[in-house]
């Protein structure tokens, strides 16, 4: 079993509706769900010219080789109607693996850990929110270390 943190971002349609049937999916599809970060409303990054994400991270606990666990998220996108047509756009859902253990992937399919974690105030909050302590594998910081040293100046905020 391999712990691996997942980042989920959507700012089209039902964008809360859209996050709960992510991670149904991801628990039924990929392994035990172990944290759940609370949802986080932030303004797009990248092409800025769209609607607000809304984002959260979730740790899960799965058996799935890491090209299986990135087959089965894609499927998920999917199933939740993630057409892949301009980069950084607008999208129905988004789910990256920032961490798989502490392993260090690089194929033309998958990079992990995730290469703009340390650069992103979206993904480092809800991620220091449920795991404050787990150390980047490359560099050698925990995820509080990251946020604290981080100089992205998005804000980034909690849903009620």
């Amino acid at each position: 079993m391999v712990r691996a943190f997942l980042g989920l971002g959507t700012n089209e349609g039902d964008r809360v509706a859209l996050l709960k049937a992510a991670i149904d999916e991801i628990g039924a599809r990929c392994g035990r769900l172990m944290a759940v970060s609370a949802v986080y409303e932030t303004a797009a990054w990248g092409l800025t010219e769209q609607p607000d994400f809304l984002n959260m991270v979730v740790e899960v606990e799965t058996s799935l080789a890491s090209m299986e666990l990135l087959g089965t998220l894609q499927d998920i996108e999917a199933d939740l109607q993630r057409v892949r047509v301009v980069r950084w756009g607008p999208r129905t859902m988004d789910i990256d693996v920032l961490f798989y253990g502490d392993e260090v992937i690089a194929t033309e399919q998958l990079t992990v850990p995730h290469q703009r974690i340390a650069e992103r105030r979206f993904v480092l909050v809800p991620l220091a929110e449920i795991a404050a302590d787990f150390v980047h594998p490359e560099a050698g910081k925990t995820v509080a270390e990251m946020l604290n040293e981080c100089t992205d100046a998005l804000e980034v905020r909690k849903l009620a």
